[in-house]
């Protein structure tokens, strides 16, 4: 059986090698370190966490808590690791960073169907089955080799900047309405009013918070093109009411007048369960951005499913490139994996390799698909990488993206949750993996 090609041994080339070397696949992994570094990283070891040691909520009844049960359920490398090293941290998982990379590169190295090469990779093998798991800071060759090789699927590097997403059920109708700009169109948005007063006070809130440390990894041109609501903020205190707060032709349907200043929602999933902040790109701390977000009426309540961050990105256009099994569609034997595909943060970059690495073993083997249902959060993200939209963006786990359970749940939010992990977990438990 000839080896399948692994590229980079980041989170989710590491479980996807795992996945395969597992089920008898040979694996030859790739990986440029320690003869190459990326300017974000220092350390030589695998599966290295660089910006943070948290891997977010533990408990099912947040979307990345059920995703990671998921993951250990299926045999997953970097949850069993990540379990072993883990450091006290309330309800969340986080590890001894150290530690964890180091005995998730030992565990690599030490696989009998598995060979590490520590050279880079500049362009794709010409045959066979190739993993391409480069992370979002893939290097320039074979960045420039991907854009070359993929013209037509608008391939992305750049730094990217993306608004907060709210779920739909935290907004307040109460405050806010449905409607478009002088009635045009469908009334798609939500439309969030402020008086002179409110808006006084949020303005004064946004001009004032605290903005993100820039990485090492990152510079200013994370603001070119794409300019900050609070820089904009602070270029005068009516800027942002000539900009995306602007209230010409959205009259409050209570008062039949225009508000001082309107925050517009747009609607961002299909099922209408997840709202864009338009126009509200920020670099704001994720605390700040909730402390100041609330101050907009109607948000007082909002729960973020994904706030706003700018950052250096490196992404497919996978909807048009992808298929649920994180597969070419026109090219089968290349499968991608990580950040690159357009999931966001450690755990979903480890489960989208658990997946593409657990399919093609299947593949390579002959096996029917695995094929993941949506309604298990391993699946949900393959399908919200795969589903076509008219402005992907990189996205973290949430239950929003999860079919609804079509009943009500009484108890609440967590109660709704849980009966969703449930769910999820029951429907996994009938795979054959």
């Amino acid at each position: 059986m000839e080896p399948v090609v692994v590229i980079g041994a980041g989170l989710a080339g590491c479980e996807a090698a795992w996945q395969l070397a597992g089920r008898g696949v040979p694996v030859t992994l790739y990986e440029m370190k320690p003869h190459k570094q990326t300017p974000a990283h220092k350390s030589p070891d695998f599966a290295e966490l660089v910006c943070s040691n948290s891997l977010r909520a533990n408990n099912v009844e947040n979307a990345v808590g059920l995703l990671k049960e998921e993951m250990r359920r299926c045999g997953s490398l970097i949850m069993a690791q990540a379990d072993a090293y883990a450091v006290p941290a309330g309800g969340a998982l986080a590890v001894d960073r150290y530690a964890f990379s180091g005995a998730v590169t030992q565990a690599i190295r030490s696989h009998p169907n598995i060979t590490v090469v520590e050279q880079e990779v500049t362009e794709l093998p010409p045959e066979g089955q190739v993993l391409i798991a480069s992370g979002p800071l893939t290097s320039d060759p074979l960045a420039e080799h991907l854009a070359r090789r993929f013209p037509q699927q608008n391939y992305l590097h750049f730094f990217a900047a993306v608004a907060p997403l709210v779920s739909f059920e935290s907004i307040d109708m109460d405050k806010a309405w449905f409607g478009s700009r002088y009635d045009k169109g469908t009334a798609d948005y939500i439309n969030c009013p402020m008086s002179r007063e409110e808006y006084d006070a949020f303005w004064l809130a946004l001009c004032q918070a605290e903005e993100a440390k820039l990485h090492g990894f990152e510079d200013q041109k994370v603001f070119e093109g794409c300019m900050p609501v609070e820089v904009m903020g602070r270029r005068g205190h009516d800027t942002l009411c000539y900009g995306p707060l602007k209230p010409v032709g959205l009259p409050d349907p209570r008062t039949g007048q225009e508000p001082y200043a309107v925050v517009q929602l747009r609607k961002d999933n299909a099922q209408g369960s997840i709202y864009n902040m338009v126009g509200f790109q920020t670099h704001l701390t994720w605390p700040e951005q909730r402390r100041v977000f609330r101050m907009i009426p109607g948000l007082e309540n909002a729960e973020f499913v994904r706030y706003g961050v700018m950052h250096r990105n490196t992404y497919l256009d996978s909807p048009r490139l992808l298929n649920r099994y994180y597969q070419v569609k026109d090219e089968p034997r290349l499968t991608f994996a990580g950040q690159m595909t357009g999931v966001e943060g450690y755990v979903e970059s480890a489960a989208s390799g658990l997946l593409a690495g657990t399919e093609l073993a299947h593949r390579v083997l002959g096996l029917p698909p695995v094929d993941f249902p949506r309604e298990t959060a391993l699946g949900v993200l393959a399908q919200y990488i795969s589903t076509p939209s008219a402005d992907f963006q990189p996205m973290n786990v949430n239950f929003g993206i999860i079919p609804p359970l079509g009943r009500r749940v009484r108890g609440g939010k967590r109660a709704k949750n849980a009966e969703l992990a449930r769910r999820s977990l029951e429907a996994l438990a009938e795979l054959t993996l």
